[in-house]
């Protein structure tokens, strides 16, 4: 079967679509729009009409290529229901009509378990697995929209639907996981958000989204359409893997995927084969992803240019300080400029002064109103990048845990009929712990070494898992002969004790480390980095998505014949 993907997120490119639909054949395409941030995003929508609640931009994209869809024999699956699926059913029922076509539509429901204690709770949503994607597809649904299931569920649904796999299919399942895990984010597989890009060919047209062709066994070749941008490699498939995953065991509702099992290969120009994939039972409970109002935030942005820069930043905290009265104030400022810089901008740093508070008042006028009565009385040379702004509402999320036995998953038929997906009876052992395989790469030996960046021979994938941050880091793949050899290294340097040296922030975090030999690399989680997760965080980079290039430009020792 041939599955496609053509949205990683809600705001992804709108003619992906159409661009899938046109690029060469398919039999299922998806689209992923769901992340923690977005279900925050649409309770909010529903907060302000009850009626919304799903991805807005799916409806558009389906008005423009429903009848090219159906003609093609291309069924759709996308999770894009959010907080609403059943209305997001209805309101495509009445785009069809309006066109003049009549596919059949099916939603998956169930996931909102909100009433199951999380009183409060803005959303409360379980991750749902792929065998209901499976039965509204085995039922003849054209297009099947779901609620809150794992991104990878999207794929692995319709292969099931199509290789009549069943519960207990563990490495099948396994291996379409992994599948769906590379599929899942767009086009990260073919080149975005990649420490590599500078070796992807750059001819200005915008990167292709990915493809799978998975087989009966759950083995797979990520690809993408002929003539569009970007690439698949062995690097860009295994950048896709090591993002945003947390120990080697990758839990999902329908099977345990053993990650340090998986095998890559180039097959071909823009083909890269996944096999020996391995799975166990899936875990006996759901997690649930939990947004609640957390309150609101605000923030000041100063410009400090020149000489003295420590102490017009002293200074003006100095001042300002007495008149902030919320509960949480947080100082960060940018690195200090070169001397003798030729622009302005270059002369300069951000002083930036983040605030948040359960209520609006103490971040409101109070507080931007203090920071502008200071222009004609701080600092040489005071400026904001930006007017004073109204305070942000912001979400506080977690992850919860619930008994499988307490949700129960639903599929809507197109023809209005009500099925309950069956739970799996066999669950993988709680007290399993994370195994590290041997790894095939023998310490090496004492030898001459010299400082240079991390990224010298190291690859990087960061992202956000909540309030923990994720760090992928993978040796190159350049046809050196140097590849066992670095991996050896990098298996080596990486310890929690490193990663609190090249993270300076992380030094009272728990940090893990899980080593991934079959891909070359490491897999890090550095646990409270983002604090209650990206909407709530006051870090400059609240997703962690530029943490691994800050990482890779770090300076460590190297063994000289590794360069």
């Amino acid at each position: 079967m041939r599955i496609g993907n053509c949205s990683g997120f809600y705001g992804d490119r709108l003619s992906a679509m159409r661009e899938m639909l046109e690029g060469g054949e398919l039999d299922y395409l998806t689209g992923d729009y769901l992340a923690e941030l977005t279900m925050l995003i649409l309770g909010k929508d529903t907060m302000k009409d009850p009626s919304l609640g799903y991805a807005k931009t799916f409806v558009r994209q389906v008005e423009d290529c429903l009848g090219l869809a159906l003609e093609q024999g291309v069924r759709i699956v996308s999770n894009a229901g959010g907080l609403n699926p059943a209305g997001l059913a209805d309101k495509l029922r009445e785009v069809a009509q309006g066109l003049g076509l009549d596919p059949a539509i099916a939603h998956v429901e169930g996931d909102d378990v909100r009433a199951l204690s999380f009183e409060g709770a803005l959303t409360a949503n379980a991750y749902l697995g792929g065998f209901g994607i499976a039965a509204a597809l085995r039922e003849g649904a054209d297009i099947v929209v779901t609620g809150r299931v794992t991104d990878a569920s999207l794929v692995v649904g319709p292969a099931i639907a199509h290789h009549g796999w069943t519960p207990t299919s563990y490495d099948e399942l396994a291996g379409a996981v992994v599948a769906g895990h590379v599929l899942e984010c767009g086009c990260q597989a073919t080149g975005g958000n990649f420490s590599g890009f500078t070796t992807l060919p750059h001819d200005g047209s915008p990167l292709g989204f990915p493809l799978a062709e998975i087989a009966a066994d759950g083995s797979s070749v990520i690809t993408k359409h002929a003539g569009t941008g970007g690439a698949v490699t062995v690097d860009t498939v295994t950048a896709q893997l090591m993002y945003e995953i947390q120990s080697t065991r990758y839990l999902n509702p329908d099977v345990t995927t053993l990650l340090d099992t998986i095998e890559l290969a180039e097959v071909g120009h823009d083909r890269v084969s996944v096999a020996g994939v391995r799975g166990e039972a899936p875990p006996e409970r759901l997690k649930v992803c939990v947004n609640e109002l957390g309150g609101f935030r605000n923030t000041v942005e100063l410009v400090l240019t020149g000489l003295d820069i420590d102490a017009k930043a002293d200074w003006v905290r100095e001042q300002l300080t007495p008149s902030l009265t919320a509960s949480e104030v947080s100082w960060t400022r940018t690195a200090l400029p070169p001397a003798d810089a030729d622009t302005e901008e270059g002369a300069s740093a951000l002083l930036r002064c983040t605030v948040k508070d359960p209520k609006p008042d103490p971040v409101g006028r109070g507080f931007t109103a203090a920071a502008v009565e200071l222009a004609l009385a701080s600092y040489p040379g005071f400026t904001m990048t930006a007017p004073p702004a109204a305070p942000a509402p912001y979400g506080v999320y977690r992850a919860e845990y619930v008994e499988r036995s307490a949700v129960t998953h639903t599929v809507v038929h197109a023809d209005g009929r009500r099925e309950v997906v069956a739970d799996p009876t066999d669950f993988s052992d709680p007290e399993h712990t994370d195994s590290l395989r041997p790894s095939p790469y023998p310490a090496p030996p004492d030898t001459l070494t010299r400082r240079a960046p991390l990224g010298s021979f190291v690859h990087a994938r960061s992202g956000d898992k909540g309030g923990d941050a994720n760090l992928g880091l993978w040796v190159v793949h350049d046809g050196s002969g140097k590849y066992a050899a670095r991996v050896t290294w990098l298996t080596k340097l990486i310890t929690p004790r490193k990663i609190r040296e090249l993270v300076p922030e992380a030094a009272e975090l728990e940090v893990e480390v899980h080593v991934l030999p079959n891909l070359g690399g490491i897999n890090v989680l550095i646990r409270g980095l983002l604090g209650d997760g990206v909407a709530a965080s006051t870090r400059f980079d609240p997703q962690a998505k530029g943490l691994g290039e800050w990482v890779r430009s770090r300076i460590v020792h190297v063994q000289e014949g590794l360069l």
